[in-house]
């Protein structure tokens, strides 16, 4: 995705409420699962898409090659990445593998960086990207989240989760950071063109505003990479989506290297984003999405992987705001 994909909030609206079932003592008690871009029944394309539920709903294309390619950041656990052999694991690859028994395909991770996700599947390298990406207004709309103006085409998403931002530090060196505002003056370390990204750059301008002390921001491709960052003390703090927050906490260095501070802040859906010209495409995810909710299908998943707090119950199209 572009920089001018990304979502600008125009103020912190911390949803403690909302997603305070998503606590730390709660959080991602993890196992492993297979490489789900293979069929782990070995069926060919065609024999699964004559017994699945949903395959006419496809489009003709995408059901006669039986794969559908997924545009993903395979570097954000526990929502995809590899395990130990190279395979790609986590929640997502998970969910696509029930879809994909609900439509009579495959489903192929590709490994790309998040900001260049909406762009490849706009230019038809992906049919889909999912990767943890929040649904907003301005990618929707293809609008520059700091400048409002029009850059792209846009794209629609089907939700199928919600999670709130966290911020983390090295453990035991929180710098008396709880709150958002506590930032000021401090260096955060980040994912580009994340939401998290976008929450850091309105609260740099709030620090700056307010004569608080400026928010130094420094953004990489990867979280791994800003984790690097600020577990080798060149930066104060990260922030990342929830579970992917609670997964470093609990996994990196057996527990020993980090902590979360403070509460989560806006939690929104994660959306699987699909280009404007492919309603149909849309419309079936959305089918096998609501199908694997109701199946009990998505709940054996999020379950597995410790984030049922952040279930949805109903598949909506286009549900950010």
């Amino acid at each position: 995705m572009t920089a001018g994909n990304t979502r600008r909030t125009t103020a912190m609206r911390s949803r403690t409420a909302a997603v305070g079932a998503l606590a730390v003592a709660g959080a991602l008690l993890l196992t492993g699962c297979g490489d789900q871009t293979k069929d782990d029944a070995g069926e060919s394309g065609s024999s699964k898409a004559n017994s699945a539920p949903l395959a006419d709903k496809l489009p003709a294309d995408i059901r006669n090659k039986g794969v559908i390619k997924v545009g993903s950041d395979i570097a954000y656990a526990p929502v995809e990445f590899k395990d130990e052999s190279g395979n790609v694991v986590g929640i997502d690859p998970d969910i696509a593998e029930a879809l994909g028994e609900q439509l009579g395909v495959e489903f192929e991770f590709q490994n790309a960086t998040f900001d260049t996700l909406i762009t490849g599947l706009n230019s038809n390298r992906y049919d889909i990207a999912m990767s943890a990406m929040t649904d907003t207004k301005d990618r929707q709309e293809g609008v520059d989240g700091d400048t409002g103006k029009k850059i792209g085409e846009g794209v629609d998403f089907v939700d199928y989760f919600t999670a709130g931002v966290s911020l983390y530090t090295n453990k035991g060196a929180d710098q008396g950071i709880k709150t958002w505002d506590d930032l000021c003056g401090k260096t955060m370390a980040v994912q580009r063109n994340t939401f998290s990204h976008d929450l850091a750059k309105d609260q740099a301008k709030k620090c700056t505003d307010d004569g608080a002390g400026a928010l130094k921001i420094e953004d990489f491709p990867t979280n791994p990479e800003a984790e690097a960052r600020m577990r080798s003390k060149g930066a104060d703090v990260v922030s990342a989506d929830f579970p992917i927050a609670a997964y470093s906490v609990k996994n990196a260095g057996d527990g020993a290297y980090y902590e979360i501070v403070g509460d989560q802040v806006e939690a929104g859906p994660y959306g699987i984003a699909v280009a404007k010209n492919k309603a149909e495409l849309r419309d079936a995810l959305q089918e096998a999405v609501q199908a694997i909710i109701d199946n009990g299908e998505y709940k054996k998943i999020v379950e597995k992987w410790g984030v049922a707090d952040g279930a949805v119950t109903e598949a909506k199209i286009n549900g950010g705001s």
